[in-house]
């Protein structure tokens, strides 16, 4: 394995590669799964961050994990009147971050041609961003296809407000360039979508109305919604990423990372 880091701008590109043999295909380019964690835009959860990279590695896919620029405040509550967010600076991490892989695909034993950008909740939220925004940054930046999974997406009746606020403070002009169901377009990559119904942080219709967004023009879409039990960042729901606020197991919401790799194969016709 290829384990290295990157850093770009104030953002740091940890990168989980599988190498290549001569016994099996010493050319072999995979497709390459870009985590973005979860964390309400003021931290980057390591709950979804590397234990998912080892997850889709062990499916045959390289992986990425963008730790990205946050909000310098430990809670929400401690976000102030004058604080004017730190958009769009996560969103131009994420973008030069998908350039540096199709850049240095070969490098990195990737296919250019098959990345996809995972987020979670507001990782998610930046996932999609990338994916409504991407022809602002070209070509070099695009996603071939995305996966948001209990994700932020609108800044409206439904939004989760801690995440809006520490991403645009008190500019409330950005509110609608935020809400990421008025921006998708017939550009946006074909995306994989869950959440769960009973999601206490992020309610689902978040993740429905970018879905309803996708089908309006046509961008081809999976949709899954677990029923769940109440919470929020499940991640891969399992012991390796339980903690003292995430405890136990989830096995509802264990098989998304298979339905996400039959998505993702059957968009980009093969993993490798």
């Amino acid at each position: 394995m290829i384990y290295k880091e990157e850093r770009i701008g104030d953002a740091t590109l940890r990168f989980y590669v599988l190498s290549n043999y001569s016994e099996i295909d010493i050319k072999r380019r995979r497709a390459m799964v870009l985590i973005c964690p979860g964390g309400g835009y003021h931290f980057c959860s390591n709950r979804e961050a590397e234990a998912v990279a080892i997850r889709f590695n062990s499916m045959g896919y390289n992986a990425a994990v963008l730790f990205y620029s946050t909000a310098p405040f430990d809670s929400y509550d401690e976000i102030p009147d004058s604080w004017e967010g730190v958009w769009p600076k996560p969103l131009e991490e994420l973008a030069a971050s998908v350039a540096y892989i199709r850049t240095n695909a070969d490098e990195l034993n990737t296919d250019k041609d098959k990345i996809s950008v995972l987020g979670f909740s507001a990782g998610g939220h930046l996932a999609a961003s990338i994916g409504v925004f991407w022809p602002k940054y070209g070509e070099k930046c695009r996603p071939n296809a995305l996966v948001l999974c209990y994700s932020v997406i609108t800044s409206g009746p439904l939004a989760h407000e801690g995440s809006i606020r520490n991403l645009i403070g008190n500019r409330s002009s950005l509110r609608e360039k935020v809400s990421l169901e008025k921006q998708v377009s017939g550009l946006t990559p074909p995306s994989f979508i869950w959440t769960t119904r009973t999601d206490h942080s992020v309610p689902y219709e978040n993740s429905v109305l970018f879905k309803q967004a996708l089908d309006r023009f046509g961008v081809r879409n999976e949709f899954v919604l677990y029923e769940g039990s109440g919470g929020h960042g499940y991640s891969l729901g399992t012991d390796e990423v339980s903690s003292s606020k995430h405890p136990g197991v989830v096995s509802e919401v264990h098989d998304w990372p298979e339905r996400t790799d039959s998505f993702l194969v059957s968009v980009f016709g093969s993993k490798f």
